[in-house]
């Protein structure tokens, strides 16, 4: 039988539905809010998501939207609601939901959808990713507002110090739906009138300026040309300035034109505390596109993540989650896990742990600073709370509380233990 996620703030519905199905011969898994939601999601990949619409933290809509946004979207869902309206059930449809149960929820209706949703085949849509599956990192969620801001009032973008990969994805961020793509980086030929016409209304992408050879930097005038006649929008990054481009041997003219309008790429050095939910995220995006195993990481190694100073910045955050997904042992990443890997990334030394950063309010620094506190302890003590409760000097309850605050992952591993 299925194994069947059911996200409802009601524990009374939760606990309902979930003997319903159980009695059916289903595994039920329950989440409380969208949080509680994501970890099941992730851990689980369970067949079928019965998903209310009306949740205290997150609504059921957005976290849809989410899933939508960062491939996750891999499931039938099935969204509930006692204030159902038409517009509601439309949008849901829209984004990818399977089906709609409107509470009070009949036996009869319950099992029938729940039969037809199981049957129904969810194509996996391999989506590039883009920065709407980090809505959850207000780093990276600042960015796609400047990219959208920017983008809307001129056809060439110019993405100042960042390329590869971070590159792409902001790019792809801007990109419509189905709208076509050309990356002309990649060429090898010169660019013709028809592979722009093909490409209308889509976007025309350079990975980075500076490793661009002759013939590429020919069709990049090529199209350049021509970006109005066919309703097109440049995105181009650099690693290097573009003073360093002319002294290069680069235009001076087609530089300035290139840089007119330009947003800068946030360095995730400054930005620690952002790094275990952008990895966590592009470790869920590469499982699902079925690149690495299904893995997940632990607190120590989320803090190990946290700690470290991203030197390679974008590039090296993204080799070193593909590699820690690849080269795990277990499925859980744990911090040696992270350590071994950016130690021979580093050549056998890791660089110190990064401090906080001072530069913000005294709540938020003093949030960051307890974040590490239980993190590091939680890890030294591998998860056992009743040592971790003796340690910190805390009454359980309290610390519980605590964790859940933080948002740190507790998992089952370290009560078992005790």
């Amino acid at each position: 039988m299925a194994q069947i996620l059911i996200v409802d703030d009601e524990m009374g519905i939760r606990e309902l539905l979930s003997e319903i199905l159980a009695d059916e011969g289903h595994s039920v898994w329950q989440a409380e809010n969208a949080a509680a939601a994501r970890k099941v999601r992730a851990e689980k990949r369970p067949d079928l998501v019965l998903l209310d619409i009306w949740m205290p933290d997150t609504d059921g809509i957005s976290l849809l939207k989410e899933w939508s946004a960062g491939g996750l979207l891999t499931m039938p869902v099935v969204m509930m609601s006692g204030h159902g309206t038409i517009d509601s059930a439309v949008e849901a449809t829209r984004i990818g939901a399977t089906d709609f149960l409107e509470k009070p929820i009949a036996l009869q209706k319950l099992l029938a959808t729940v039969k037809k949703a199981l049957k129904h085949e969810t194509v996996l849509d391999k989506k590039p990713l883009t920065l709407d599956a980090f809505a959850r990192s207000p780093l990276l969620k600042d960015l796609k507002r400047r990219l959208e801001q920017a983008a809307a009032k001129t056809s060439v973008l110019l993405l100042k110090s960042g390329s590869g990969s971070i590159a792409e994805i902001c790019a792809r961020t801007l990109q419509t739906h189905r709208a076509p793509w050309l990356d002309l980086s990649a060429a090898t030929t010169p660019l013709t009138q028809e592979t722009l016409h093909n490409t209308s209304g889509g976007i025309v992408f350079i990975a980075d300026l500076a490793q661009l050879g002759k013939l590429q930097q020919m069709n990049l005038v090529f199209a350049l040309e021509r970006l109005e006649r066919h309703n097109l929008q440049m995105v181009a990054a650099s690693s290097r300035s573009l003073t360093a481009l002319v002294e290069a041997g680069w235009d001076s003219i087609l530089v300035s034109r290139l840089g007119e309008v330009w947003v800068a790429l946030p360095q995730i050095s400054g930005h620690g505390d952002d790094v275990p939910e952008i990895a966590a995220l592009l470790l869920s995006h590469l499982a699902e596109r079925g690149e690495v195993p299904l893995r997940h990481f632990s607190s120590g190694a989320r803090n190990a993540l946290r700690l470290h100073r991203w030197q390679g910045e974008w590039a090296e955050l993204l080799a070193t989650v593909r590699n820690l997904a690849l080269s795990a042992l277990d499925e859980e990443i744990g911090a040696e896990d992270v350590e071994r890997v950016l130690q021979s990334e580093a050549g056998g030394t890791a660089p110190p742990p990064s401090p906080i950063c001072l530069d913000q309010p005294l709540r938020e620094a003093r949030e960051a600073f307890e974040r590490m506190y239980f993190e590091y302890h939680l890890a030294a003590e591998r998860g056992n709370m009743t040592r971790l409760a003796e340690k910190t000097g805390l009454e359980r309850t309290h610390l519980y509380r605590k964790l859940r605050q933080l948002g740190l992952n507790i998992g089952r591993r370290g009560d078992e233990r005790e």
